[in-house]
């Protein structure tokens, strides 16, 4: 059962070479080191890590808090490796998804989670039941009376809590459409987007530019990224969208990419369903001759 290690610092000033010891000693032979801060989902090398991590696999970690600062997270995490057939092993905690123990221990922490979000949910009735009783209407007055100042607050919350949610699935899909577009239309990035994904969590077009246009605002990604696709040959489209694979994973095999295309139902030159090594061989050497793998590696580094 192989054994992968991730080691994570949150500033240059620390050195993740105690961890990666440790996960060197518990016997993991292939060990991925990132800097990054706990609250930061969006981190390219676990990003990676839980992209690769295949079938009977191991993601091992020190303690839990390098790979999550939540509860919600952490559990996020490990259903994204149960449904790759992979577990996740935390040296220094009783978690170790492969073992009868382990499973208990996490099905105690979901338990516990849902717990909490009972309570919450019960407090935040008991609260508003007894407001009622007395006379006491709820929501914020401001609002009520249409104040311009409380309906600026509450609209800059909302803003700021879908920013949230979006930076926690930013490594998804930042870096497809920064090397993606404007060269690709909107539905093949987002069939590019959504190929490693699980279904829960795979985009649509409108939602997916919804997020790039307010990463676009706040000048998280260009405002290129927006303009109008350019317009391709008809022989161009299926270089360009395997090179876009190829480009958000250099190591995937020709067979991976094979079981790309098809889980995105993508036609063979000649109009077939079921894609051969040779064919996506050929269409690499197409994109590279249009210089499309040179801009994706170069995008990449």
């Amino acid at each position: 059962m192989p054994l992968i290690g991730y080691a994570r610092v949150s500033t240059e000033d620390q050195t993740p070479l105690p961890q990666s010891q440790a996960l060197k000693s518990a016997g993991c032979a292939e060990i991925h080191e990132e800097q990054a801060s706990g609250g930061n989902r969006a981190r390219p090398v676990l990003a990676r890590v839980l992209e690769w991590i295949g079938k009977g696999d191991t993601l091992v970690v020190v303690r839990i808090d390098r790979l999550a600062r939540s509860l919600s997270h952490l559990l996020e995490m490990i259903e994204r490796l149960e449904a790759k057939g992979a577990f996740f092993r935390s040296l220094e905690d009783p978690i170790d998804t492969a073992s009868p123990q382990g499973k208990f221990t996490l099905q105690v922490l979901g338990a516990a989670a849902e717990f909490e979000r009972a309570l919450i949910r019960e407090r935040t009735k008991a609260g508003l039941a007894s407001a009622r009783s007395e006379g006491r209407v709820g929501g914020n007055p401001g609002l009520r009376a249409k104040d311009p100042a409380a309906l600026r607050k509450v609209r800059l919350a909302r803003q700021d809590g879908y920013m949230e949610r979006l930076n926690e699935t930013a490594q998804d899909w930042v870096p497809q459409v920064r090397r993606l577009r404007p060269d690709l239309a909107w539905e093949d990035v987002v069939r590019i987007v959504n190929g490693p994904l699980m279904p829960d969590a795979q985009w649509t077009q409108p939602r997916l530019l919804r997020a790039v246009s307010a990463y676009v605002r706040d000048g998280f990604l260009p405002a290129t990224v927006l303009e109008r696709a350019r317009r391709r040959e008809k022989d161009d489209r299926l270089p360009a969208i395997i090179a876009g694979i190829k480009g958000a994973d250099p190591s995937m095999t020709l067979q991976a990419i094979c079981t790309r295309l098809e889980d995105m139902r993508e036609r063979t030159p000649r109009g077939r369903s079921k894609w051969e090594p040779s064919s996506v061989k050929m269409l690499l050497a197409r994109a590279e001759r249009l210089g499309l793998l040179e801009k994706a590696a170069a995008e990449t580094d």
